[in-house]
């Protein structure tokens, strides 16, 4: 219901927020498309991509949804653009990411991935001032947990969540569990992905995985603020490459 002195909507208006909610669903839709048909390898790395035209057309979006999911892809890291000449392919990413993630979740996850950096960084760096003995303990438990997993070729998501609520917990400060908590679902849906792709992969990517934990348990251990934010920040974002740049690290 409208008020005395507010003017009713016109017919068919939509609100700028609704129009570029459904805007950011359609470029994250193109984005996937175009990711897919990299990974598949229908687009091989150093090719150059078709048209906005071409793409736009093949896609079903206007050429400003394109737009927006193509910088998305230069952001990433995937494609690259040159002035006149179009759209180049960088990085071909796993190609068995499409069969773990979820239709519609990557460029959820994408975001998922730069918010953890930004979050758990700070989060481990007040930690790293504030944690205690109990904390450790909880920690050092987790690791061991996911050694074990590790070593029985089980996908570990739990203890690897519970290892970082526990960063989380040691910094004393209740809104960096608030922040995770609020997409937990989208981190736990990364986790699956990156901990299922590494499965695909030797031992030893798990290890490396492990040994990223272990530099974060370190910083935390020796005090050292500046060290176990950059540890945190380097394992979520290695994370990151390992699923969309196809990275080997």
């Amino acid at each position: 219901m409208t008020s005395p002195n507010q003017k009713p909507p016109r017919p068919g208006a939509q609100s700028r927020d609704s129009r570029t909610a459904g805007d950011r669903t359609l470029s994250d839709a193109a984005y996937e498309s175009v990711l897919a048909m990299i990974a598949g390898g229908e687009f091989a790395v150093g090719s150059k991509l078709p048209s906005e035209e071409v793409l736009s057309q093949q896609l079903e979006v206007s050429r400003p949804i394109l737009r927006r999911a193509l910088k998305q892809l230069r952001e990433d890291g995937v494609i690259s653009s040159r002035q006149g000449s179009g759209s180049f392919v960088m990085r071909r990413p796993e190609g068995v990411m499409l069969q773990f993630a979820p239709i519609g979740s990557i460029a959820d996850i994408q975001r998922t991935f730069e918010f953890r950096a930004a979050i758990e960084g700070e989060a481990a760096y007040i930690a790293a001032q504030r944690r205690d003995e109990n904390d450790l303990k909880r920690l050092r438990s987790a690791l061991a947990e996911l050694d074990r997993c590790v070593q029985a070729g089980e996908l570990g998501v739990d203890a690897d969540e519970a290892f970082h609520e526990a960063v989380c917990t040691a910094s004393d400060n209740k809104y960096f569990l608030a922040a995770r908590s609020s997409m937990k679902s989208n981190i736990l849906t990364g986790m699956n992905l990156t901990r299922s792709l590494s499965m695909t992969k030797t031992k030893d990517r798990l290890a490396l995985v492990q040994q990223e934990h272990y530099a974060i348990l370190d910083a935390l251990v020796a005090g050292d603020p500046p060290a176990a934010r950059e540890a945190m920040r380097v394992h979520v974002l290695n994370a990151r490459k390992r699923v969309f740049e196809g990275a080997s690290l």
